[in-house]
């Protein structure tokens, strides 16, 4: 192998980016709702990435609070966000108008847009949204 091709590789191997640090933070932002009632903030928590309510809409709190959830900004409705494949996570997402928690998938289906897909504990029915990556309210 030719002395500086070698050089070239391991320059490479050093200097780029961790895959996993890759994976884990192509989703971290701020992503808004299909209606725009609210804006998730989405980041590290203990070993996985999670999301949290960052801004909500009037009518959004409300619902929220027929569910039991009050108050709904700061809390936290997607955890345990961890990838199982390029542009793909597993996690649990809490859907607060009926104060569930569900299994749910998070798929990268452009730069900014993220599919977010919520299931019952049995898979039978599963409800899935377009969110889009947004800045903070």
């Amino acid at each position: 192998m030719d002395g500086k091709l070698l050089l070239f590789l391991l320059a490479f191997a050093f200097n780029a980016p961790h895959l996993t640090g890759q994976i884990e933070t192509a989703i971290e932002g701020h992503w808004r709702s299909p209606n725009g009632s609210v804006i998730i903030s989405i980041g590290p928590c203990d070993q996985s990435l999670c999301g949290h309510v960052y801004w909500a809409s009037d009518k959004a709190i409300a619902d929220s609070r027929k569910g039991g959830t009050d108050p709904l900004v700061g809390t936290e409705l997607i955890s345990e966000i961890v990838p199982y494949g390029e542009g793909r996570w597993k996690a649990r997402l809490f859907v607060p108008d009926i104060n569930k928690t569900t299994r749910a998938e998070l798929r990268e289906i452009g730069p900014d847009q993220l599919r977010v897909k919520g299931c019952t504990a049995a898979g039978l029915v599963c409800k899935s949204q377009i969110w889009t990556r947004t800045d903070p309210k």
